[in-house]
């Protein structure tokens, strides 16, 4: 255990301010121009300051170029939510809701933060300022929201980006309320063909 333990602490403290961020943009927009869609599993680890113990989830993420994102939760309850362009729709166990991400800043913000980040843009977003540090394997992203709905609920938002792909690896967000949800995503593939009917809800 302790041996765990000094290696995540090691693998926190191993980052170093990033020295040249406009290379770093550019490697990202790049990549990014180079990924027409992501397929990976994802485990979601939430922590409610009110519980000892996390919540633990897990699925798979889809993404396709230019705003498609399906997220489906498996385990330990099925939990769905598809972007498809303006359109974001949520289904659970008990019902399928339709929700406008215009009328719904907080969905709105999120689903920029999720195509942000597979487009490469993310370093642009104005509602945040974004410090970056680097080791060997990862760039480390933490972004603090300067916009005064994301403040709200968070305080920060931690991108940590694969140096190999320029994909998101973790993404970890700590709330305004002192609870922090972290999604780790695995087993890559980039640019496979996935059905249009991947991104709706019949």
């Amino acid at each position: 255990m302790s041996c765990v333990v000094s290696l995540q602490i090691q693998a926190q403290t191993g980052f170093k301010p990033v020295s040249d961020m406009a290379a770093v943009k550019q490697q990202f927009a790049k990549a990014a121009q180079n990924t027409q869609s992501i397929h990976c599993d994802f485990v979601q680890e939430k922590n409610l300051s009110m519980l000892s113990d996390k919540i633990v989830s897990k699925g798979e993420f889809w993404f396709q170029k230019d705003n498609k994102v399906r997220m489906e939760y498996k385990q330990p309850s099925r939990y769905l939510l598809v972007i498809n362009g303006k359109d974001i729709r949520i289904r659970d166990a008990q019902k399928e809701s339709k929700v406008s991400g215009k009328s719904n800043k907080l969905f709105e913000q999120i689903n920029k933060i999720t195509i942000d980040c597979v487009r490469g843009t993310v370093l642009d977003n104005a509602d945040f300022t974004t410090k970056a540090t680097e080791n060997a394997q990862y760039y480390r992203l933490e972004m603090t929201p300067v916009n005064k709905v994301m403040k709200e609920y968070f305080q920060t938002i931690v991108l940590l980006v694969d140096k190999q792909d320029y994909s998101v690896s973790k993404i970890t967000m700590a709330e305004s309320s002192g609870d922090d949800t972290t999604i780790s995503f695995l087993h890559k593939q980039l640019n496979t063909t996935i059905p249009d009917a991947v991104f709706s809800l019949k």
